[in-house]
């Protein structure tokens, strides 16, 4: 399964720490060397016939890139370094928005505090500390300290969440967005387990993201070291935004839904329900990750852009 990173004008330091990355003939070299297997640090030395120390500095560099990922394994002297590839394409999205990131207003919520569900076995909800001892019974969703949940899944249905609004009062909104890590459920993991994955903003369908499976060939960059390497690791990071215009999914248009067709102002929060529609021809389930699992250190974030602070004259 093709895992990308995907990076835009937006996100300068990013950009530009990927592309320094990738200026060193000796770091594509590395790049090229992983395609074929994981490497230790030492091995990686050997082959290329470098010091140590110098294929070490250079792990380094990648892995701070986010183009590989490493972890420790026992060795005869000691602990060593495992590298492994963390990607295996790059996107550039040189469409810069015309407001900076100082017109975004981001608000996190964790994936535990929904406000409504509706959830099919196969389901379960897991801390970062252990598992809420109830997989498969949907009632585990109405668990006391489901707050504190880091990992969440199942096979149909929905969880619902409500964002403020009260800071729409005093902003000209452009746009709102949300973001999230998810991939389908399927028994352990399997990358061929397509799922649409449905989001709706009050109500409405925003639009569908196609997930081709339920990822596990390389380990979560941030799971707990109690989670099994048999089971779901990781997911995509989505992005859903609703303009103007229309709206979009990782920039693609995906519905003609509208900024103001979703009535925003109209109550004091926002709904953001996230789910498998009713007779999607690809019911997959989804399982949603928050801050403590998978690849991504976020739950759930609502994003606000907006052109001008309003003023009481306004």
């Amino acid at each position: 399964m093709l895992k990308k990173i995907s990076l835009s004008l937006t996100e300068k330091d990013a950009l530009i720490n990927v592309a320094k990355t990738l200026t060193s003939p000796l770091r594509v070299r590395i790049l090229q060397m992983l395609n074929e297997r994981s490497l230790n640090i030492h091995e990686i030395a050997e082959k290329l016939n470098i010091p140590a120390s110098t294929a070490a500095i250079n792990i380094s560099i990648l892995e701070n890139s986010g183009l590989i990922m490493t972890r420790r394994q026992p060795g005869v002297h000691g602990h060593m370094k495992l590298c492994s590839r963390n990607c295996d394409t790059i996107s550039i999205n040189i469409h810069e928005s015309t407001y900076n990131d100082h017109n975004v207003i981001t608000v996190p919520m964790p994936i535990g505090q929904y406000t409504d569900c509706d959830v099919q076995p196969p389901c379960g909800l897991v801390s970062e500390k252990s598992s809420f001892n109830a997989d498969d019974d949907p009632s585990v969703f109405y668990h006391q300290n489901r707050g504190s949940a880091q990992l969440l899944w199942f096979s149909r249905g929905y969880v619902e969440y409500r964002f403020p609004a009260t800071v729409l009062s005093s902003i000209d909104l452009v746009s709102c967005s949300i973001s999230f890590e998810a991939c389908s459920e399927a028994p352990f993991y399997r990358a061929d387990w397509p799922s649409d994955i449905t989001v709706w903003i009050n109500g409405r369908e925003i639009g569908t993201w196609s997930c081709p499976g339920d990822f596990g060939d390389h380990r979560g960059v941030y799971n707990p070291e109690w989670w099994s390497d048999t089971l779901t690791q990781y997911g995509h990071l989505k992005h859903w935004q609703v303009n103007r215009q229309g709206s979009y999914l990782d920039g693609n248009h995906c519905s003609g839904v509208t900024l103001e067709q979703l009535e925003l102002t109209g109550k004091p929060y926002i709904t953001v329900r996230i789910g498998i529609k009713e007779g999607s021809p690809r019911c997959g389930g989804i399982n949603l990750f928050g801050e403590k699992f998978g690849d991504h250190p976020q739950g759930i974030h609502m994003s606000f852009e907006y052109g001008q602070v309003k003023t009481d004259e306004d």
